[in-house]
């Protein structure tokens, strides 16, 4: 399922709460929840706290918690047919880019540039403030916390621009084990259910896993240890998820990788192999065959390309001369905010039509030698 895209509704974060209620957050300011039957955005809420940069929902999926471009988190309660304003928690300067609930909903850490913090949700008050950059010899570059975790057993888990992953009592506000995975950004982490394994994706398109071994066999004691590195993407890994059997992995390449923890699979088939898809599953590209015309949809506009030609043949796969050149003809532009949902180009190459998600539009192409006209139908 797809739901269609708009100008003024950039995703920054998504979540699930209610159950099966899925809610969106983004630069516009605006919370959104989307309708999963109609595929369209249900309702809006403004944030309050400009654009919205992180949005996590509490264990019980009650509330929800936003972290605002002015430093504030705020906390908004899941009611039947929408979301209401709860309360403000203590705004410290500097945009919240990371949240995250304690298991029992009774913290939310919140990660900034060059610190993070955690904030009792009953008081609203800041009860730590720990610096990230501080054991840092680059402490003159400014630190990124993109990813934050809060364990259950009270330990902090951020992924920084530094390519670190650090474990943090923050009771003491003491490092307690750092990680460098990466010699760039560390993006996005995931924990798993049992917090015994952590998923890392950074900006150099590798995803990483920790686990919590013991150090002797058979010991109480235990460390966080770096033990598979995975590189399927080839650009930015900006969302990762960790389910009970695989590492699930979305990056800037449009791919979303699942790839299997073979030790929690018992027996071969589909859940045991790597699955890559690539999006987006809709055509985007149209062919008049007749008329020699390419018709290629865009978020906001239409571009319909006539082909080149050559007077040459040759075997299938060689590259021959043109004599013509490929040839721009016209750019549409969609009027309003939504993005084109599907377009097409009739097979003669005289019909143009497209649609959004509220309307659907067609347009009649004449080519008259060089010049192309066209009219709206």
């Amino acid at each position: 399922q797809v739901i269609p895209g708009h100008e003024a509704r950039s995703v920054e974060s998504l979540c699930w709460a209610a159950g099966d209620r899925l809610f969106g957050a983004g630069l516009g300011g605006d919370i959104t929840e989307y309708d999963l039957s109609r595929l369209s955005a249900a309702r809006g809420v403004d944030g309050g706290g400009g654009p919205i940069w992180s949005m996590a929902a509490n264990g019980t999926g009650t509330q929800l918690a936003i972290g605002c471009e002015d430093g504030s988190v705020k906390i908004f309660q899941v009611v039947p047919g929408g979301i209401q304003f709860e309360r403000n928690l203590d705004r410290r300067k500097g945009r919240v880019l990371c949240l995250s609930w304690h298991p029992s909903d009774t913290h939310i850490v919140a990660g900034s540039i060059d610190f993070f913090r955690v904030i009792d949700v009953t008081s609203g008050q800041t009860v730590q403030r720990i610096m990230v950059n501080h054991h840092a010899e680059k402490a003159k570059r400014e630190c990124v916390v993109w990813a934050i975790a809060l364990l259950s057993r009270g330990t902090v888990v951020s992924a920084d621009s530094f390519g670190r992953v650090q474990f943090w009592d923050w009771e003491q506000g003491t490092l307690a084990e750092s990680h460098t995975v990466s010699t760039s950004a560390a993006l996005s982490l995931a924990v798993s259910e049992k917090e015994d394994s952590i998923v890392v994706g950074t900006s150099t398109g590798a995803t990483y896993q920790l686990q919590l071994l013991p150090v002797k066999l058979g010991g109480l004691e235990k460390r966080w240890v770096r033990t598979k590195p995975f590189q399927y993407h080839s650009h930015d890994v900006r969302a990762v998820a960790h389910s009970p059997t695989a590492l699930i992995s979305g990056g800037l390449d449009a791919q979303l990788v699942i790839r299997p923890l073979m030790e929690k699979i018992q027996k071969k088939g589909y859940d045991a192999a790597l699955r890559k898809f690539t999006f987006p599953h809709r055509r985007l590209v149209s062919c008049a065959r007749k008329a020699r015309l390419l018709l290629f949809q865009f978020s906001q506009h239409l571009e319909l390309w006539r082909l080149g030609s050559t007077e040459e043949t040759g075997k299938d796969g060689e590259v021959l001369p043109l004599c013509r050149m490929p040839e721009h003809l016209v750019q549409l532009k969609s009027k309003g905010p939504e993005h084109i949902y599907c377009s097409c180009v009739s097979p003669c190459g005289t019909w143009i039509g497209y649609s959004t998600a509220s309307r659907f539009q067609l347009y009649r192409v004449r080519c008259d030698g060089d010049s192309v006209s066209l009219r709206k139908v």
